[in-house]
């Protein structure tokens, strides 16, 4: 899990990982410390915090640092996009299949630029709050 790349496996980073990696939502490092607590009472935010740092600068997770919001932690780090409800805040997978490879040879090919990575984020309103939006004569 962690031996294959430059971090130490240590039983917080392990317990982190896992916590993150079991929930399809993008929890906050305020919810994976609610979730990790569980199993490691003593454990601290900012340990938390520590650990997301470096597992998504390890290429382990995805930090979503997602308009204007807290950042959010994706356990997927296969090539995918999210989308946003603006009104509730969800956040979501998005997989949009053959986008990926289409996405870095236009870029390259009019750039000249070699794409390592990207983040790709649909940003609007979701079924449950365009459904209230609708009954409460909001958005059209």
């Amino acid at each position: 899990m962690l031996e294959d790349r430059t971090l130490r496996t240590t039983r917080q980073r392990k317990i982190i990982l896992e916590e993150l990696r079991k929930v399809k939502y993008h929890p906050t490092a305020d919810d994976l410390y609610l979730a990790v607590r569980r199993r490691l009472p003593r454990i601290s935010l900012g340990t938390v915090y520590r650990n997301l740092d470096l597992l998504s600068r390890a290429g382990l997770i995805q930090k979503l640092e997602v308009g204007g919001t807290r950042k959010r932690f994706d356990g997927d780090t296969e090539g995918h996009c999210h989308r946003r409800c603006v009104a509730c805040g969800k956040v979501e997978d998005v997989y949009l299949r053959g986008l990926d490879a289409v996405m870095r040879r236009a870029v390259k090919a009019m750039t000249d630029y070699e794409v390592v990575s990207y983040h790709v984020e649909f940003v609007g309103y979701c079924r449950d709050c365009r459904s209230k939006a609708k009954r409460t004569g909001g958005i059209r």
